[in-house]
């Protein structure tokens, strides 16, 4: 069973367990006060398997099964092979979570109001790892069918719209999370094999006109 689906049922079952359980949901939701205060280091990872609701669940896991399979398998066969690229992509999942809520400690380790949870930094790391290892692949819309733009293009309006959307703060999306989840991810698999970068800026350069 690949990594991508384990880390799936095991959100979906975790986020449908705190769906009616509000003092579980309390005990694994990211609460940078409680954080500092009682050292609860957990939450930094506990948070991402419990979602909003089932809208919101149902899209991380969507995008994260449709590119999740895809960058893992990148790992395990082409990029690392084998076991440790499989462990390599559990890791960057789970350190997604993780660098994606830092900033977000950060500004309101004393706010005993704010609190976070959902899987969205750390399936924007791998959305942004795959854009590293195929800049050009076509990323299109469920409800909006025969419409693709390549990966890289969507990337960049991504990154540009949350930290925008960060900037005005006018909802409680945590946009913050999706931006540096993001990076982390093309940072992480960077990091993995650098090589990619040459890659990457090729393929870019093969579709420009001049």
């Amino acid at each position: 069973m690949s990594i991508t689906l384990v880390i799936i049922i095991c959100t979906v079952l975790i986020s449908f367990m705190a769906f009616n359980r509000f003092e579980m949901t309390q005990q694994l939701v990211f609460w940078p006060y409680e954080v500092k205060r009682g050292r609860q280091w957990h939450r930094f990872i506990t948070s991402g398997f419990i979602h909003s609701g089932y809208l919101h669940l149902f899209f991380n896991m969507y995008v994260l099964y449709i590119f999740g399979v895809i960058v893992e398998n990148a790992f395990t066969n082409t990029m690392l092979f084998g076991d440790f690229g499989r462990i390599s992509f559990l890791i960057m999942y789970l350190l997604g979570i993780v660098v994606s809520e830092l900033p977000s400690y950060f500004k309101h380790k004393d706010n005993v109001y704010y609190r976070s949870l959902g899987a969205s930094g750390a399936v924007a790391a791998v959305l942004f790892s795959l854009i590293l290892i195929d800049p050009l692949f076509p990323i299109g819309f469920l409800f909006v069918p025969g419409i693709s733009f390549p990966a890289v293009i969507l990337g960049i309006g991504y990154l540009w719209y949350s930290w925008y959307m960060d900037k005005k703060q006018v909802d409680n999306i945590g946009h913050s999370a999706h931006f540096y989840g993001a990076l982390f991810g093309f940072a992480f698999t960077l990091a993995l094999k650098p090589s990619l970068m040459l890659s990457f800026i090729g393929r870019i350069q093969s579709q420009l006109p001049f």
